[in-house]
């Protein structure tokens, strides 16, 4: 039950809480009025609502999800928790139940579930070894078109960089993502070639009109700098297009000066960073018997000094690299408060879950400027510490102005799908 009914029609709630950056203003929280009429953000409205100071957001953009590997921990839990346990027993799943139907099913749950938390626009990656890319690709692009109109939708692949060639099975597979409308993506991971591995990576995607976006440095391991090299391959190749950097575990463990010059090559090479701190909290630093020192979240206050453009996004859900989550954008920013001490900091990081992700992905800018939609999030909290110590299950979402069935789908309806043959 949502914490108060509002009324259909043209309306103005007055005495919401806002933050102020998302009004370019400047300060940490305002009290304000918001009016929608016809389905958009508009001028004052005679019917008035006080909300009493609840807060009031944009509807989220959600930049790094994997809906196909979504809710399959029912049949393929992760053995002991660690990365190698996660990539084992994906493999194995994939190989084992991804078909169409499988992949499908798992995906429209995961995108009905970020629907109801207040989420309207997603990127998500899809592993694309062949033949998964034949299987996986088709079912995107009609998830694409039917949810179109309540949850913009993108994908990028995913491959390991050591199966990356400019004249090998990835030729079929980028080409693929190119029909698609999607995003040239790869894991990168020490290989002894992967500077001419990046480059050739730049090139195809060149050669496409393509952005890139790459799983990078998820890992404790001081000695992990691919980000390090895809700044200065993007930097030595030109390339113009949007690039996105994900994870960069490995600079939390890097000595410091070393850390902050590969920061300064990250923003002159322009790249956008989305940090998953429930994932990395979830695999790195787990060693059985040993309590984790590192929390694996990688250095967001030192890019954002820099200028580098940087977001959060929730990852995985509920499969072998993250065992829980919801798709729920509010949890992510609970969490990623907590876990990165955005607190007691500066008062504009509601741009990481909300405009620094449209800017990365192109997706539409999120405003609450007069003629904007009117789609928000409407939370009965009146201040950050109220927002964060309760999972907001009551919230108002409205899309075009109306509020939404906030309905989650039940975890039974894939109950068939996790039954092991």
């Amino acid at each position: 039950m949502q914490f108060r009914a509002l009324p259909s029609g043209p309306i103005t709630l007055e005495n919401v809480t806002i933050p102020a950056c998302l009004l370019g203003r400047q300060g940490d929280l305002i009290r304000t009025d918001l009016s929608i009429a016809e389905g958009r953000i508009a001028e004052p409205q005679p019917l008035a609502i006080d909300m009493n100071g609840a807060m009031a957001f944009p509807a989220f953009i959600d930049m790094h999800v994997h809906l196909d590997k979504g809710h399959i921990w029912g049949r393929a839990p992760n053995p002991d928790g660690t990365f190698t346990g996660a990539i084992e027993t994906v493999g194995a799943d994939r190989q084992a139940h991804w078909s169409a139907e499988d992949v499908r099913r798992r995906m429209e749950f995961s995108l009905r579930c970020a629907y109801a938390h207040g989420t309207r626009a997603v990127r998500t990656h899809l592993d694309s070894i062949p033949p998964q890319d034949d299987i996986t690709w088709p079912v995107f692009r009609e998830l694409r078109a039917a949810w179109a109109g309540r949850v913009d939708l993108q994908a990028a692949c995913l491959i390991g960089c050591d199966g990356f060639s400019e004249d090998g099975a990835f030729v079929h597979t980028a080409d693929l993502v190119a029909e698609s409308g999607g995003v040239l993506g790869m894991v990168t991971y020490p290989v002894p070639d992967l500077r001419e591995r990046l480059t050739g990576f730049f090139r195809m995607a060149e050669a496409r009109g393509l952005s890139a976006d790459f799983h990078v440095d998820e890992t404790m391991d001081p000695e992990a700098e691919s980000l390090r090299l895809i700044a200065e391959v993007a930097l030595e190749t030109g390339f113009a297009r949007p690039v996105v950097v994900g994870h960069c575990c490995s600079l939390s463990t890097q000595d410091e000066a070393r850390a902050m010059e590969t920061l300064d090559l990250v923003a002159r090479a322009g790249l956008h960073v989305v940090s998953l701190p429930l994932c990395n909290l979830y695999l790195q630093d787990r060693h059985a018997g040993r309590t984790p020192r590192g929390r694996g979240i990688t250095l967001v206050h030192e890019m954002k000094e820099r200028g580098i453009n940087v977001s959060f996004a929730s990852d995985n859900t509920r499969d072998p690299f993250y065992a829980y989550g919801d798709m729920d954008m509010l949890e992510v920013m609970r969490e990623a408060t907590r876990i990165g001490h955005l607190d007691h900091s500066a008062p504009d990081w509601s741009h990481a879950f909300l405009t620094n992700p449209a800017r990365a992905c192109g997706f539409d800018a999120p405003s609450l400027a007069v003629g904007a939609p009117a789609d928000l999030v409407i939370c009965k909290a009146r201040s950050w510490t109220e927002l964060f110590a309760r999972p907001q299950a009551d919230r108002i979402v409205l899309r075009e102005g109306e509020p939404i069935d906030r309905t989650l789908p039940d975890y039974a309806e894939l109950d068939d799908l996790m039954r092991m043959p």
